[in-house]
């Protein structure tokens, strides 16, 4: 058993040390556990804006060694504050009373997606439940997989390897270096390089223009639909440009009341939250029957599935009706179309829930010969009938 007498003796032999050297900090004993104590930062979520008086616990014994560590710990704090690199993260209990550097890596991936979630807002945990899953998820598993295979890696390096793992100029790469970058972030370990630089040349210019369907296509496909259900799918789909799950979480009260404007709002639950949509052509609402809202018996309880597993069954049922385009492409014809009837960029983006950029980089760039030589038609037809009121 540990001799406390002792051990206050050695305490204030080390504080004596540390104020001779103008450290600005002391040990303290807490029962068996050591402690710091000085002037430090606020802590995450504290009122406080200015640094103050604070306990700093160290989960260290009350023994010579762990007397010999906390003094180590105390130089080292004392320098991060001088140099205003001192952050509270690592220090702060996460999970069954552990410290992040005391976990090994499967602990802290685990304490990581605890945090990534616990930052959604609460509307919001669908989609931060779908992007943990889908973007996050699959990095990090690789991540452990290759620091396990490779044990004589630090952890920095085996986080540059899992991203060397992944194909240059990619979006796998850039999708990956988010996800580690982020995790890095968390554990506050600085990465000598960053990893934006492994990015490479991916981006939406390397975009493969899509050989879309046209509007006459989209029509004649709808009657081979056997189902009513999945054709009320393929109809919503096809005119607002809905994504795979928003179909599920969408309110179509207005839609069903014969409201003459037919838009429909798709839920906060969704992907990118909140928003209203109109349909893309109007007419379209009667031809494809879609005040008659009849939905497939799909589970939409996201305490037992995911948006992407949704997702994933419409795509998989377009696949069983062999129909030649995918869900995708049915929301992509939508934006097209509404560069051709002229719509705001901005009114667009926010009905296809993402923001302008995107929308301008991504569907004007799939605008064919084809679009062109209709958007060239349609603005020679309108100049001549203004021609032709001028006249008359």
């Amino acid at each position: 058993m540990t001799d406390l007498s002792s051990i206050d003796t050695r305490i204030l032999q080390i504080n004596q040390r540390l104020k001779s050297a103008q450290l600005g900090l002391q040990v303290e004993r807490r029962g068996e556990k050591l402690s710091l104590r000085g002037t430090l930062p606020p802590r995450p979520g504290s009122d406080r804006l200015r640094p103050h008086q604070q306990r700093l616990s160290l989960n260290l014994p009350a023994t010579p060694t762990g007397l010999k560590q906390a003094e180590q710990e105390a130089k080292i704090i004392a320098a991060q504050l001088i140099q205003n690199t001192f952050s509270w993260k690592p220090y702060l209990m996460v999970g069954g009373g552990k410290r992040l550097n005391q976990m090994d890596l499967a602990e802290q991936v685990q304490a990581f997606q605890q945090h990534f979630l616990a930052q959604s807002h609460r509307t919001k945990a669908a989609s931060a439940k779908a992007t943990w899953t889908t973007a996050y998820e699959p990095y990090l598993r690789k991540l452990q997989a290759i620091a396990q295979s490779r044990s004589n890696l630090s952890l920095p390096e085996a986080i540059y390897a899992t991203v060397q793992a992944t194909k240059a100029n990619s979006r796998s790469r850039q999708i990956c270096c988010t996800a580690l970058g982020a995790f890095a972030s968390f554990l506050d370990i600085e990465l000598p390089t960053d990893l934006k630089s492994f990015w490479g040349n991916y981006g939406v210019s390397q975009t493969q223009a899509r050989d879309l369907p046209s509007d006459e296509e989209i029509l004649a496909v709808y009657d081979t639909i056997p189902n009513p259900t999945w054709r009320f799918v393929y109809g919503i789909m096809a005119t607002y440009g809905l994504r795979n799950h928003e179909v599920f979480f969408c309110d179509y009260t207005a839609l069903q009341q014969g409201n003459r404007e037919a838009s429909i709002e798709v839920l906060d639950t969704t992907k990118t939250g909140h928003h209203e949509v109109w349909p893309f052509y109007p007419d379209w609402v009667e031809r494809f029957n879609l005040r008659q809202v009849e939905l497939p018996p799909v589970n939409t309880d996201l305490t037992q599935t995911t948006l992407q597993r949704i997702g994933q069954l419409v795509s998989v049922q377009f696949r069983r009706y062999n129909l030649p385009f995918s869900p995708y492409d049915l929301r992509h014809a939508w934006a097209v179309r509404t560069i051709h009837i002229g719509l705001p960029d901005t009114v667009a983006a926010r009905m296809m829930g993402h923001s302008v950029t995107v929308h301008t980089r991504t569907y004007h760039r799939w605008i064919t010969r084809r679009d062109q030589q209709q958007a060239v038609e349609a603005a020679l037809h309108r100049s001549q009938l203004a021609s032709l009121s001028t006249k008359h």
